[in-house]
């Protein structure tokens, strides 16, 4: 049986639509994680995760998208792979509509809330 893995987290600190790929953050687990009533993941984990796609190279500008690679259990760091999520920044023209993305630097401010799925199995 398989099972698909929500993780809800909050970003910790700004992050830009123009920040470098690779670039790295910290997020807060805010709910607990549990599969099968057994808590994987108690709410206040820290997680740490990097930016997959940015605007910040002009010759391949991307939508900002993230990911989480690791989470903080136990007091050592277990390796994740999500899939990347993407922010919802508001759209201003027909044309950012169209090709779904926005022009300019977007910031997403601390406690911004994500829902990330586990894309691998992982081993506690």
């Amino acid at each position: 049986m398989t099972f698909v893995i929500v993780i809800p987290a909050t970003t910790e600190s700004s992050i830009s639509s123009q920040d470098p790929v690779g670039r790295t953050f910290e997020a807060k687990i805010i709910e607990d994680v549990a599969v099968k009533r057994t808590v994987l993941l108690r709410a206040g984990t820290k997680a740490f995760g990097k930016i997959q796609t940015s605007r910040a190279n002009p010759r391949k500008s991307e939508p900002l998208s993230l990911e989480l690679t690791w989470i903080s259990v136990d007091g050592r760091n277990v390796a994740v792979k999500t899939d990347a999520v993407q922010p919802a920044f508001p759209v201003t023209t027909g044309q950012q509509a169209r090709y779904r993305h926005t022009a300019g630097t977007s910031v997403l401010s601390p406690g911004t809330k994500f829902r990330f799925r586990l894309a691998q199995a992982v081993t506690w």
